[in-house]
């Protein structure tokens, strides 16, 4: 039997959605319906606070070093603790995403991230300031692996990616006007308002998810075991490849304004508006034409979206050593212009792929396992890069994380390798598949 979800059962909201098709055919892409896009909408916006609230404490890394008195190595473990209470707690939300209310779980989320960005601006030691940053990463665990589910759940397999590349580029929106926010407000007012600032806009999407309905997913009896999951070598070797683009990504992420700052000779009001256009633009567009490219690559290849999320990192490797290394700042912006472009094709795609892979009842758990890994492993990368800052130089680091990267696009070609040995839907998962499709 189906559980019905508001007025629609299982088998109505796929006519809704329009028929999954087989994955790696061509299948006619089918119209967004209202009921879809209010949900993508809402969940978007949710992205767009948080990764505000995440962000907006970059640029406030010169005020912090001053007024907190921390090495960059401590400045660095900002952004890793952040990742690790993050990674912890993705697999128990996780799990419960895809057996409780998904509404509720990203509510937790929200309540999460507000509390501890406001808290952050009340404390003056490093030590609180880091507990209050770290709990910030709650609201994350609690809130992506449900927010995906539904979205996986709301639309038809060959939409996927771009629906799952909106729901990113809310991210990459987020991040980049809290870099932007935090440059602006925090020299001029102070680092604590910029907190409290972003733990205010938390209100906001809290109130738009009252609005929405969640979509159908398959009976609560088809969990997956998490360790059925890690017997799929695709989604291990999927990890691992994420392990290495999270280290690099957060690295350049964390240190970029402050590298700007110290190295090319931008003032801090400077290096944080033009990084948050650059970024802002680039991110969005590259975000959603990665999403369409691995769409359409995906109706031809049944690991179509794994070549776009590869090729693209390949190509933006240049393209950050070139900013990375240029004394002109014009060059600086265009390579992290062209390379950000490139880097954001990842986020749609990779979210898609994970849930092609999966059962619908384990579309949260699997991405609460990938967060685990990513994030946790990954999520050193600033600590070790403000380590080799600290001994060597700052440049020396960055570069150190451009190489990572190249590593984990490589590592995709392993990827495609086992899932045309496998098939993108593993065997072993096969029992815990209650439709075609699923």
């Amino acid at each position: 039997m189906f559980r019905l979800v508001g007025k629609l059962s299982l088998p109505l909201y796929q006519v809704a959605c329009g028929s999954p098709g087989i994955l790696g055919m061509s299948t006619k892409p089918t119209p967004l319906n209202a009921q879809q896009m209010r949900l993508l909408a809402v969940l978007a916006l949710i992205n767009f606070v948080n990764f505000a609230a995440r962000q907006a404490v970059v640029p406030l890394i010169p005020l912090l070093r001053d007024h907190l008195h921390a090495t960059d190595a401590q400045l660095g473990d900002l952004q890793t603790w952040l990742l690790v209470v993050l990674a912890i707690a993705s697999i128990p939300f996780g799990f419960l995403a895809d057996r409780f209310s998904r509404k509720s779980i990203i509510a937790t989320g929200i309540i999460c991230w507000s509390v501890a960005s406001f808290a952050g601006g009340l404390f003056s030691t490093f030590l609180y300031f880091l507990s209050a940053r770290a709990l910030v990463g709650l609201g994350e665990a609690a809130y992506a692996p449900a927010a995906q589910s539904m979205i996986s759940g709301a639309f038809p397999q060959e939409r996927r990616a771009f629906a799952q590349a909106i729901f990113a580029a809310g991210m990459l929106l987020g991040g980049a006007s809290g870099l932007a926010l935090g440059g602006i407000v925090g020299p001029r007012y102070g680092w604590q308002a910029v907190l409290f600032v972003v733990a205010i806009l938390g209100i906001f999407p809290g109130l738009a998810l009252l609005g929405i309905e969640e979509p159908p997913r398959g009976p609560r009896s088809e969990v997956v075991p998490i360790p059925r999951l890690l017997s799929v070598p695709a989604f291990v070797s999927l990890i691992a490849a994420g392990i290495c683009i999270t280290f690099s990504s957060v690295s350049l992420i964390s240190w970029g304004v402050d590298f700007a700052v110290n190295y090319k000779d931008f003032s801090l009001r400077e290096a944080s508006v033009s990084l948050a256009l650059v970024t802002l633009f680039a991110l969005v567009l590259g975000v959603l034409a990665g999403g369409y490219v691995a769409d359409r690559l995906q109706r031809s290849f049944v690991y179509g979206r794994i070549i776009a999320v590869a090729a693209a990192f390949l190509l933006a490797a240049p393209f950050l050593l070139l900013a990375i290394q240029s004394e002109e700042k014009s060059t600086v912006l265009v390579g992290f212009f062209i390379a950000s472009f490139f880097m954001s094709w990842y986020h749609g795609p990779v979210t898609a792929v994970l849930h092609d892979m999966m059962p619908r009842r384990a579309h949260a758990t699997s991405v609460g396992v990938y967060m685990f890994a990513t994030q946790l492993i990954g999520g050193l990368g600033p600590h070790i890069v403000g380590k080799i800052s600290d001994q060597h130089d700052l440049q020396l680091g960055l570069q150190i994380a451009v190489a990572v990267m190249v590593c984990g696009a490589l590592l995709m070609f392993l990827v495609i390798h086992f899932i045309r040995r496998d098939g993108i839907r593993h065997p072993i998962l096969e029992a815990f598949r209650v439709e075609p499709g699923d």
